[in-house]
């Protein structure tokens, strides 16, 4: 029997199910996390054949012996993952330690996590990214800028999502920034006017997608963020072509196999030095699936199952999962402390032909995600318009 590793299988809480899909296929599945087993849903419990409690998966020592006490008791371990981007680094320093060859080593993390590092695969693929610099000090930022002219965007060099993104629009703010920030590199990038489309796929273990979607976000998740806003995103009926062949030479470029993935491009809004408008040019890449309820949503949007896509892949390098009928998959997060003209329940009246989820986003990711979510199928845009028109209408 294969051994399966699973790191922080209970977040995003929905990950249970990419656990049961791999007992289905006959891994054994080994869970490491720091939630107490008796904290874990029972459809969690049923998925793994054992699972091993760390104090804090932040403590490399405590996940290195409880990944020792796994092979010791069960062998060979042919996969480690966690899906998360947060422990991308993690699964690859214990691949790495445990010569594990199933995923990306030690030495690729900085292709795979710095944005910095990001843009040469990204020229390897002839695809267009925005102009840059480190922003180490006032003149080197001020050098650049003269270059590219204000507003600039600055995030973490090595960072997660939206967190810590800003937009900088002048002198005054510049040095604030520089006077503030963490002992971290920074990336300043200049602004791209442009929405966000992502790629999302499953890559089986020759480098080829066995499954593909995407999704578009119109406002800016660094919006989102600093402003303390509502949060929309949706998942397309049908991926756009250029959108994918941007993806597809990514993948390529990136060496990905065996992964999920959840590579952003910007769709530019008008003519910029970058290029023209419409055109896509690259954000980032995120190798793993796009966070929080995505996955589930990119089933709704496909009438599909990527759980199962996924594991499959891990199983046998392929699946006959098909895709069936499609949909615009909406994500409508509230944010509290907002005055909205409709009640949940007004919502859900409306809409309840419409409706897959409404529950509370976890606090983890309430930040880029709102504080309230809706999520609904629709067979047209327009009437997905019309959902967000609704839900997230104020007085």
């Amino acid at each position: 029997m294969r051994n399966f590793i699973f790191l922080s299988p209970n977040f995003p809480a929905n990950y249970w199910k990419f656990c049961r899909e791999l007992k289905n296929n006959g891994f054994r599945v080994l869970g490491i996390g720091d939630c107490p087993y008796d904290n874990l849903s029972m459809e969690l419990k049923n998925s793994v054949h054992e699972y091993y409690r760390v104090d804090d998966l932040a403590n490399y020592d405590a996940v290195y012996r409880a990944v020792a006490f796994f092979i010791f008791k069960y062998g060979k371990i042919d996969y480690l993952e966690s899906n998360n981007e947060y422990w991308l680094e993690r699964d690859a320093a214990l691949r790495t330690a445990y010569n594990i060859d199933s995923g990306f080593k030690t030495e690729d993390v900085k292709g795979i996590k710095y944005k910095s590092e990001m843009k040469r695969f990204y020229k390897a693929a002839g695809i267009k990214t925005a102009r840059y610099c480190i922003a180490t000090d006032y003149d080197t930022c001020r050098e650049f800028i003269a270059e590219v002219n204000y507003p600039v965007i600055v995030k973490p060099d090595n960072g997660v999502g939206a967190a810590d993104t800003h937009k900088i629009t002048c002198d005054l703010e510049l040095k604030k920034f520089l006077n503030a920030k963490p002992l971290v590199n920074y990336i300043m990038e200049e602004f791209i006017d442009a929405e966000v489309n992502s790629y999302d796929a499953i890559i089986d273990g020759d480098g080829n997608p066995v499954f593909e979607t995407g999704n578009i976000t119109p406002h800016s998740l660094m919006d989102v963020v600093n402003a303390n806003d509502n949060c929309v995103f949706y998942i397309v009926d049908d991926p756009a072509k250029d959108v994918c062949e941007a993806g597809r030479r990514t993948v390529k470029a990136f060496g990905v196999k065996n992964r999920f993935v959840h590579f952003e491009f910007f769709r530019l809004l008008s003519d910029q030095h970058i290029g023209k408008k419409g055109e896509v040019v690259a954000l980032e890449v995120n190798m793993r699936p796009a966070g929080g309820i995505a996955p589930d949503m990119m089933n709704y949007a496909n009438s599909t199952d990527v759980f199962k896509i996924w594991a499959d892949v891990m199983a046998f390098n392929g699946t006959q999962v098909p895709s069936g009928e499609k949909y615009y998959c909406g994500f409508a997060g509230r944010r509290n402390g907002k005055d909205f003209v409709y009640s949940e329940q007004d919502i859900i009246d409306k809409y309840r032909n419409n409706l897959k989820i409404i529950e509370r986003v976890p606090k983890a990711l309430s930040g880029t995600m709102g504080d309230l979510m809706f999520v609904a199928n629709f067979k047209t845009e327009e009437e997905l318009k019309g959902f967000y028109s609704e839900v997230l209408k104020t007085k």
